[in-house]
């Protein structure tokens, strides 16, 4: 059976929530849990207000598609890139950086775990 969300770029979200790793006051998010898998996939829409947040990608690959908003990433120890509308972002896992949203930023996204050493 196939899971659709119709309009992800207007879809419901849950409630807006302080941004935990945010390092700007009263920055906030909200997401949309479309899909999981027992394998530890996960499908759904993001979305932030403007601010500065931290990110890192331990033991897992994202793949966004920004659907509305600015901002720009800055991967640590690397150079900055600006990201908008119809923009594919793929940040793998091992990646850290910061965000910088300049304009309230929507993103579908897929997480994908990586497998655990046993």
């Amino acid at each position: 059976m196939a899971i659709v969300l119709h309009r992800a770029d207007r879809a419901e979200l849950g409630a807006f929530a302080p941004k935990p790793t945010s390092t700007t006051e009263g920055q906030q998010e909200a997401l949309h849990t479309v899909w999981t898998s027992p394998e530890g996939a996960e499908a759904g829409v993001w979305e932030a207000t403007p601010g500065r947040f931290t990110a890192t990608r331990e033991g897992y690959h994202e793949v966004c598609q920004i659907l509305s908003g600015r901002a720009t990433l800055t991967p640590t120890g690397g150079e900055p890139v600006e990201i908008g509308p119809g923009d594919l972002l793929v940040t793998p896992a091992g990646w850290t950086g910061v965000w910088e949203v300049h304009e309230t930023l929507r993103k579908t996204y897929l997480t994908i775990d990586l497998p655990h050493e046993l």
